[in-house]
């Protein structure tokens, strides 16, 4: 479907960076008739939602899976006419390899009720009765605290908390390590309480769509090019290898950017969804004396790093996601009938505690996935042929406790300057769900006239 309904007198609307934050912001302008241009510096659509060829092997940003109780994201699919079960496949069972024990949990409650029971009720030598009797009361006041006072549950770390209420050293390791280093990969010594209890807090009310999703092909292909599509469709613009340098400022007020070879493009709105350095050091340039920017350009980054291979062997019986702790892996999945197709191994891991990894050797780092690999009883990781390590530095604000306050508005006090991505004010912490929303509500602020 062709869309002609857009005002060519206009000057456009120009958002920096294509990943989800960029293009639901550029997509929800689009399909109100404004003029839009999204300027990718990458060669490639995705931002952190990205796969490309990394020296011969096929690469992702990072680990990336679909979670069922997303809302934004699977709406804003379904208008842009991507059929998510075309792009996902839904797992149904998650395993916890710990050197000394290992868990399987079922992960459908709609369509395996019995299956996701026995996980919760069984697994007993992962965590004994006791164990999870532990967990109970953790939950109960996290969940309330979370609700009646987020602020100060923010500056307290998930461990501290955890002991606070009661959870055992088992219970801490083997349980909520995995779903908050396993994650967001911060060691439980740092990782924000409110961001443990923000993650699953949405699935409260909608238990039965606890699952997770993994993509039939690499996010490019599957999900942000066609984004891409349906925004040209509807007479925007997305263009890659265009790095922005500045921001045009004339009297206190954003009008176009300049890009790194010196072409100036005029605008009637910026949105900046680039990553978080990338979008702090464009704004601090102009605005490092106001409040607002300053409690912004306070807000802390944390790196990643994952480690992604081919082997000649699979290194499971199915694609589902696995989680590691008590080692150096967060999360990992076989994907060689999922994400990477191909008739051997492939795989993808996050690591956890990045800020001890971040400057080692890829060597050193790869010698440290093999050996926890190893300690959680995984085959055949020695049929390796090749691998990557793939990091970065500025793409994550840091999910440490007492780092929420300083996320910024989408809406900011400077005329003609918005934010996106998932780093600013929005409850799906750092997510590609999260990303969506703060999207979306930069794209509302400009159509209900911000200026």
């Amino acid at each position: 479907m062709l869309h002609t309904n857009q005002d060519t007198s206009e000057q456009p609307t120009i958002i920096i960076g294509s990943g989800l934050a960029g293009l639901s912001c550029a997509f929800e302008l689009a399909d109100q008739g404004k003029k839009v241009i999204v300027l990718e510096a990458a060669p490639y659509i995705g931002g952190r939602t990205a796969n490309w060829n990394e020296h011969g092997m096929g690469v992702e940003s990072g680990f990336h899976k679909f979670i069922g109780y997303y809302v934004a994201l699977p709406e804003l699919l379904e208008r842009a006419g991507i059929v998510l079960d075309e792009i996902v496949h839904w797992e149904t069972t998650t395993n916890i390899r710990h050197p000394e024990a290992e868990g399987t949990f079922g992960l459908d409650l709609l369509k395996a009720p019995l299956k996701t029971l026995a996980g919760a009720l069984g697994n007993n030598d992962l965590l004994s009765p006791l164990d999870k009797a532990s967990l109970a009361p953790f939950f109960a006041a996290g969940f309330k605290d979370y609700l009646a006072n987020p602020e100060e549950l923010d500056e307290i770390p998930i461990k501290e908390y955890a002991k606070k209420h009661g959870v055992t050293d088992k219970a801490l390791e083997r349980l909520i390590e995995p779903l908050s280093s396993g994650i967001f990969f911060l060691p439980i010594e740092q990782y924000s309480t409110y961001a443990f209890f923000g993650l699953f807090a949405p699935a409260i009310p909608r238990p039965h769509l606890i699952r997770i999703g993994a993509f039939k092909g690499g996010m490019t292909q599957v999900m942000t090019e066609p984004l891409s599509r349906a925004i040209e469709e509807r007479g925007g613009q997305v263009m890659t290898g265009k790095p922005v340098a500045h921001l045009l400022v004339e009297n206190g007020a954003v009008t176009g950017v300049q890009l790194e070879d010196g072409t100036q493009m005029q605008a009637e709105q910026v949105v900046v969804a680039a990553n978080i350095r990338r979008s702090q050091l464009l704004v601090g340039e102009h605005f490092s004396d106001q409040e607002w920017c300053q409690n912004f350009l306070a807000l802390e980054m944390m790196p990643y790093v994952t480690a992604q291979f081919e082997a000649t062997e699979k290194l499971a019986g199915a694609d589902h996601t696995n989680f590691g702790p008590g080692t150096q892996l967060g999360s990992f999945s076989e994907q060689s009938r999922t994400t990477f197709q191909r008739p051997t191994g492939r795989a993808s891991i996050i690591l956890v505690d990045p800020d001890k990894l971040i400057d080692l050797p890829d060597e050193e780092v790869w010698e440290l996935t093999r050996n926890s690999l190893h300690a959680v009883d995984l085959p055949n990781v020695d049929t390796m042929t090749q691998y990557r390590i793939i990091r970065g530095k500025e793409n994550f604000y840091r999910l440490s406790a007492g780092n929420e306050k300083h996320r910024p508005q989408q809406i900011t006090p400077v005329p003609g300057l918005f934010l996106a991505g998932d780093y600013t004010k929005q409850p799906l912490l750092a997510t590609m769900e999260g990303a969506v929303i703060s999207g979306q509500r930069a794209a509302r602020g400009i159509l209900k006239g911000h200026k």
